[in-house]
């Protein structure tokens, strides 16, 4: 009689066969915040025209979206000089906050003597210091003192970031390295930025936030016609009343911020996916 056992497929195979495709995947992850953004719209539609509330105070999604075409090229044109500001310091803060943490954590001493200063310029309210920035830099040049505006309230997360993962290397490992007489770059390379990695990226994801937040309420701080951004297009609408183009330009920055912060947890996710706990995925 022949043999008529079917044989048992590779376990790699049938884990491939189970594993769901990229569009289920992309489906499931997305899906139900999708669901929740439209669900929200759809109510919000129907509440303005059930209590007829006037569209000086909140005007319908349908009307948001004609505002929006309408005004297409002038929102685009106020999104890049928003974005170019909120980039350029935000690029700022990472690199001068990476140097910065170097620099803290080089000796002691050092720490001492700079870190009192790095917090006092934390909590040193922007608003009080804008408008000496921007008398400093000229009303011809105020899209630079936005950056540097943006970039105050941006710095300060990746310095304490950098500072605390450059200090939270395994004792043991130190002092293996010690052991093995390693060089102080040595040290750092294969020892210290490894273990700061993770932090520094999340203060990454938490400047680029602020660099946005900081440089729309630099540009509502300036009160400058010069600053032809998104915060003025909100306020020269509120100004004249057109309140549907002030909820697309609020749209439109709130949609420019979670591009920022996605981009900023992809580059997380990939560099951090093959090898830290917190990437390495696993089902809740």
């Amino acid at each position: 009689m022949a043999d008529e056992s079917v044989p048992l497929a590779h376990p790699e195979t049938k884990r491939l066969a189970e594993r769901p495709s990229r569009l289920t995947t992309v489906l499931r992850e997305t899906g139900p915040t999708v669901a929740a953004g439209l669900a929200f719209i759809a109510l919000w539609e129907l509440a303005v025209h059930t209590f007829g509330i006037s569209k000086f105070v909140l005007p319908p999604p349908s009307m948001i979206v004609v505002s929006m075409i309408a005004d297409f090229p002038y929102l685009m044109h106020a999104l890049a000089f928003t974005a170019g500001i909120t980039i350029a310091a935000f690029a700022a803060a990472v690199v001068s906050g990476i140097l910065g943490g170097l620099l803290l954590t080089l000796h002691r001493d050092v720490e001492r003597m700079l870190w009192p200063y790095a917090i006092a310029l934390q909590v040193t309210p922007m608003v009080a210091i804008a408008p000496l920035v921007i008398i400093w830099v000229g009303l011809d040049r105020v899209w630079l003192g936005l950056m540097i505006l943006a970039w105050l309230v941006a710095f300060f997360p990746m310095l304490a970031n950098t500072v605390q993962g450059l200090k939270s290397a395994d004792r043991g490992l130190q002092d293996v390295m010690t052991l093995y007489q390693a060089s102080r770059w040595q040290r750092f390379r294969h020892l210290q930025l490894p273990a700061a990695l993770p932090y520094i990226l999340t203060g990454a994801r938490i400047s680029s936030s602020l660099a946005v937040i900081g440089g729309v309420v630099a540009e509502f701080v300036a009160g400058s016609g010069a600053s032809t951004g998104l915060a003025w297009v909100i306020v020269e609408s509120g100004t004249m009343l057109d309140v549907p183009r002030m909820f697309a330009a609020l749209f439109i920055l709130s949609v420019f911020g979670l591009a920022i912060w996605w981009l900023t947890s992809m580059v997380q996710a990939r560099l951090l996916s093959r090898w830290h706990e917190s990437e390495m995925g696993g089902e809740r």
